[in-house]
């Protein structure tokens, strides 16, 4: 397959930011041709317009189905295995979000549970105690953020991303409207969701 040079651009930058996310390049370029070219593709067509070897694009495959951005189809009369990506970007958004809460963010969490609770913690400073401590509840309330934003319609997310700074009207202190963010804020204390 020949590839124009508007998709050929969005390929080659989508692997060149796959790597910057550390994604494999060739990952990367394999979802980003799934999702430009809008129809199902076999393995030897992907290695042929990537100019990829077949182990490498066997490979990518296998990751991307690990990350559930693509799923195999068939076609009458082909015995080959087809790919296919979403072609929904609130659907990949909300997949790649939750693949990387549950790969990255998510052992870190249990991490910290454990080593909060963990009798060993009295021996270290109070300063180290209260840094520990302080991380995990910062990142279980991110957690739950981000689990209650996975639970919104893509309208809604997409309502409320275009919010954006809109929103510190409601939670800037009424006495500071023009007062800039300081460096290093200190975390309300909020109360558990869900």
């Amino acid at each position: 397959m020949e590839l124009t040079d508007i998709s050929r651009r969005f390929i080659v930058h989508w692997g060149e930011m796959g790597t910057n996310w550390g994604v494999n390049r060739s990952v990367a370029q394999i979802h980003a041709l799934l999702f430009v070219h809008g129809r199902p593709l076999h393995a030897e067509e992907i290695a042929d317009t990537l100019v990829l070897a077949r182990s490498n694009v066997s490979n990518s495959l296998k990751e991307l189905l690990n990350w559930r951005l693509i799923r195999v189809t068939q076609m009458l009369g082909d015995r080959r295995d087809y790919y296919e990506t979403s072609s929904d970007v609130w659907e990949l958004f909300r997949t790649i979000v939750r693949q990387r809460k549950e790969r990255e963010f998510d052992p870190t969490v249990a991490l910290l549970r454990d080593l909060s609770v963990d009798p060993a913690l009295a021996q270290e400073s109070p300063e180290m105690q209260d840094r520990l401590r302080s991380t995990l509840d910062f990142m279980q309330t991110l957690g739950s953020w981000s689990d209650e934003m996975l639970r919104l319609s893509p309208a809604t997310l997409e309502k409320i991303l275009r919010l954006g700074a809109q929103v510190q009207r409601f939670v800037r202190p009424a006495d500071a409207p023009d007062a800039p963010a300081a460096a290093f804020p200190a975390m309300p204390t909020l109360p558990p969701m869900g």
